[in-house]
């Protein structure tokens, strides 16, 4: 099937390469997870707008998952690819590598999946190309996309459900083996 302005998810594919300096780093002395969120964000932006060809804004991070530390004077590459469109949403996968060019070490760091929005001139969502598949993992990539998006409305649903709970129920109950102290005193609904 061709659709007409079809690009491939190599088209697309976007590396930003940032040497990790002191300022960087957190009171522990390892680099700050704010600044690897920043990084994901801006790299998220570059293959989105690249594959939409238009300005993109993130709509959601999910599954931020920090498996290493990052160390000052690092080199960390993040590498993000389109996994997944929609109409006017996209799906970008992104890959930190973290390597330490003194030893010659090289760790993953984080995985991530960023969902962006493409806009028009009119600041409106607008459609995005769709995306051509060429390999057993992209198909992989691109159905995980679809179950994480379903998994997704479905924590949403299932918390809205919990919070209506909480509230027409004894909260008492949820809390008993829990770490926490119920200090009612002020507390109205």
């Amino acid at each position: 099937m061709s659709i007409p302005n079809a690009k491939t998810v190599s088209f697309s594919k976007t590396t930003i390469t940032e040497l990790m300096i002191p300022s960087y780093a957190n009171f522990g002395g390892k680099i700050h997870g704010g600044i690897l969120l920043s990084l994901i964000d801006k790299v998220a932006y570059a293959c989105a707008s690249k594959h939409a060809a238009n300005y993109c804004v993130t709509v959601s991070v999910d599954n931020v998952d920090f498996l290493e530390p990052v160390e000052v004077g690092d080199l960390v590459h993040l590498r993000a690819s389109v996994v997944h469109v929609g109409n006017s949403s996209l799906v970008v996968g992104i890959s930190v590598i973290a390597e330490n060019v003194k030893e010659g070490s090289v760790k993953k760091t984080n995985n991530s999946y960023v969902t962006m929005v493409a806009k028009g001139d009119d600041d409106k969502p607008t459609q995005v190309p769709a995306l051509i598949l060429e390999s057993q993992e992209e198909v992989r990539l691109f159905l995980e996309a679809i179950k994480r998006k379903e998994l997704k409305k479905d924590f949403r649903s299932k918390i809205k459900e919990v919070s209506a709970v909480i509230m027409d129920q004894a909260h008492e109950e949820l809390l008993e083996h829990e770490r926490c102290i119920l200090d009612l005193k002020n507390f109205t609904l």
